[in-house]
């Protein structure tokens, strides 16, 4: 019986590899006070510097593991841990500033999208209204492709890579999708300026900055929520998603309680200048607008509230955040977020012991995420899984294209947001409020695998549509990476498994070369 070509063969064994899905082998700065001395040895091989990088940053690459041998694991985790700002890329920033996202304050885009929309449906000419429409929604498409480029340039890019990290990690707790309303033109600020700032800070800044941003308000339906005319639908995702987690001790009226404080805590899109709402008298003075949002006496239930078996002592607004520090203060807050990062970090199922002490740390912190994130990174459970957690596919296609270009900046990350979105993952996308799931069953399947062998192709064979800004301008020469050069590659060689060895060793050229690391078993883990 004839043999298959070499080539053939070599794919075959990648492609089986890929399928099979086989794992690959595998002192913190304390916020105040000397290194510890745990970690000292725990990153001292080039191989482990890699795996530590898969799994604290978006990914290893040459220029990282640099900086991390350079300077040692506790003292490069410590400045993940408590980052100061630290500059992007020239070349990066300047992608930022250019963004109509970047160039224009978030109430003004706002108010100038909401006129726009308002003049479109009062157009008489049906074929006018339907361009102005289309105009106004290509608009809204853009300043949502806008916060997905930022996204995947500072993923890439940024020093603070435990920062960014923790910002997906959060944009997808508190989920809000850009399939609704005005969301495609607020999701930008809402990771801008209610994730990011708080990505590693106290737990209940977070929250009340995702509670009062439009964002999450529109997304939600709190801004339909009026005493007599209760909306319960962020009541009780900030409950079952967002802080004690399903079965976290509360009851359906717990749920219909924390919707009356939440009346009348909602948006306004009225630009300055414009009439402000006329208010009963008795409650004039709390009304509050701050931005786009506004807390509208008229439509808060001022009755009395009970809620987790206390009652609201707070009137008005003031209600809302004696609600929320009850919420991140409650033991089943403390033990649902550790176990969610402990699922994110370490394993599908993590060890109870390891959420277990996590927990104590939130809660002895007062939710101080640093801190949580240090008892985990110095877990035993956290280093005896390094290599082991599937890369979700946005992890997948960023750490590839960190890996194959290192610190090259990257032109046009469209082809990224792409590869993406056929993984079924599109940034800011997920319609429901529980964010897109964390575990490898999810995205394990076959199909999932024959579709990252074609993106590990595209960035192996011709990563080179990265680098030009006009799509028919042609491919430079060689259009692929010299990843066998690599630095880093050479230093996860030898922990390769024997098939992906073997697939490597049969590639006919460079490309496939590539193609067959990419898109190897070791690969798809972190």
């Amino acid at each position: 019986m004839p043999h298959p070509p070499r080539r053939s063969r070599a794919i075959a064994v990648a492609l089986a590899a890929v399928l099979a899905l086989t794992a690959c082998s595998t002192g913190l700065l304390r916020p105040e006070g000397p290194p510890l001395t745990a970690l000292d040895h725990a990153a001292d091989t080039p191989a482990a510097q890699l795996r530590w990088l898969d799994r604290v940053s978006w990914g290893a690459n040459a220029n990282s593991q640099a900086e991390l041998a350079r300077d040692g694991l506790p003292r490069w985790m410590g400045r993940q841990l408590r980052p100061a700002p630290r500059a992007l890329p020239a070349a990066v920033q300047a992608q930022i500033d250019a963004m109509a996202i970047s160039r224009t304050p978030f109430d003004q885009l706002v108010f100038a999208l909401d006129a726009r929309r308002k003049a479109a449906d009062a157009l008489p000419d049906e074929e006018a209204k339907k361009a102005a429409r289309a105009a106004y929604q290509q608009e809204l498409n853009t300043l949502a492709r806008e916060a997905q480029q930022r996204f995947l340039l500072r993923a890439l890019y940024s020093p603070n890579q435990l920062q960014e990290q923790m910002t997906w990690f959060w944009m997808n707790h508190f989920n809000v999708s850009i399939r609704k309303d005005l969301v495609r033109a607020m999701v930008g600020d809402y990771e801008e300026n209610a994730i990011r700032p708080h990505a590693l800070g106290k737990f209940r800044d977070l929250l009340g900055a995702t509670a009062r941003h439009p964002a999450m308000l529109r997304y939600l339906d709190n801004a339909q929520n009026a005493a007599n005319r209760i909306n319960e639908n962020y009541a009780r995702e900030l409950m079952e998603l967002h802080t004690l987690g399903v079965g976290g001790g509360y009851t359906q009226a717990d749920v219909q309680e924390l919707a009356r404080v939440l009346t009348g805590v909602g948006v306004s899109v009225q630009p300055p200048g414009a009439t402000p709402p006329a208010v009963r008298a008795a409650v004039r003075a709390d009304y509050v607008r701050q931005g786009l949002f506004e807390f509208h006496p008229n439509r808060h239930d001022y009755g009395p509230k009970t809620l987790l078996g206390q009652p609201i002592q707070s009137r008005g607004l003031a209600e809302t955040d004696e609600a929320l520090d009850r919420l991140a203060r409650a033991p089943a807050t403390a033990r649902f977020i550790s176990r969610k990062l402990a699922v994110y970090f370490v394993a599908d199922e993590p060890p109870p012991a390891l959420v277990e002490r996590m927990a104590a740390t939130f809660t002895r912190s007062d939710g101080d995420i640093a801190a949580t994130l240090q008892t985990l990174f110095e877990s035993r459970e956290f280093a005896a899984s390094l290599g082991r957690k599937f890369r979700d596919p946005v992890h997948y296609v960023v750490a590839g294209v960190r890996l194959a270009y290192d610190e090259r900046v990257v032109l046009n990350t469209t082809p990224m947001i792409g590869w993406i979105n056929r993984m079924g993952q599109t940034l800011y996308a997920h319609e429901t409020p529980d964010g897109y799931p964390l575990n490898e069953a999810a995205w394990a399947s076959a199909g999932q695998m024959n579709t990252r062998f074609e993106i590990a192709r595209a960035i192996g064979m011709s990563g080179a549509v990265l680098f030009r800004t006009d799509d028919k301008a042609p491919l430079e020469k060689p259009p692929f990476p010299p990843l066998a050069e690599s630095r880093a590659v050479r230093a996860l060689q030898p922990g390769l498994s024997a098939d992906t060895q073997q697939a490597l060793a049969q590639a006919k050229n460079p490309p496939e070369w590539n193609t067959f690391l990419l898109a190897s078993p070791e690969l798809m883990r972190r």
